[in-house]
């Protein structure tokens, strides 16, 4: 089924449909809970039993924060969200909740965007307590800060097809107006 944009949309309209297209707050933070509870299950599962088994469990550099754990959680932690996103555009808890993460460039993520995103915003989003997270509710596309290093968006699936049309179109007419 072809999905044609009318002619007749205002600025404002394709922002608010853009609005709907993308994950908001909610959605985004259920899936987020779903992927911690997927990395504790990991670390409790695999990881803890390996650092006992291995007599590692009070070895530490420097100070307890820097704990064989704590540096394999903080491991598993980043490598989960950074695969599951390379290889299905999406962790566990988004396919569940049917979200996907997108490049804004229109093409498929590269891998310094995905590192980007997962590593870099999302450390940064951490360290200041959480509190970046809660632009996604603010903003046109639902970004969060590590969304905007990465040029970066959660959408709906349900909601891809029209999402390309309203971008196909947007830049169609942006190419019409610079001529």
């Amino acid at each position: 089924m072809q999905i044609t944009e009318p002619q007749t949309l205002t600025k404002k309209q394709k922002d608010d449909l853009q609005r709907l297209l993308y994950a908001g707050f909610w959605i985004r933070f259920f899936a987020y809970l779903i992927d911690l509870i997927v990395v504790w299950g990991i670390n409790s599962i695999v990881t803890r039993p390996l650092i006992r088994l291995a007599g590692l469990q009070d070895a530490k550099l420097w100070i307890d924060f820097f704990s064989v754990s704590n540096l394999l959680t903080l491991l598993i932690f980043f490598l989960y969200f950074i695969l599951m996103t390379k290889y299905f555009q999406a962790t566990l808890g988004k396919m569940i909740l049917g979200l996907s993460v997108q490049s804004l460039e229109g093409n498929s993520m590269s891998t310094s965007q995905i590192i980007f995103r997962e590593c870099i915003g999302r450390y940064i989003s951490m360290a200041i307590g959480g509190l970046p997270y809660i632009v996604v509710a603010f903003t046109k596309r639902h970004q969060g800060i590590h969304d905007y290093f990465a040029d970066t968006s959660v959408i709906k699936n349900k909601f891809k097809e029209v999402n390309l049309t309203l971008d196909h179109n947007k830049h169609t007419s942006e190419t019409l107006v610079e001529s």
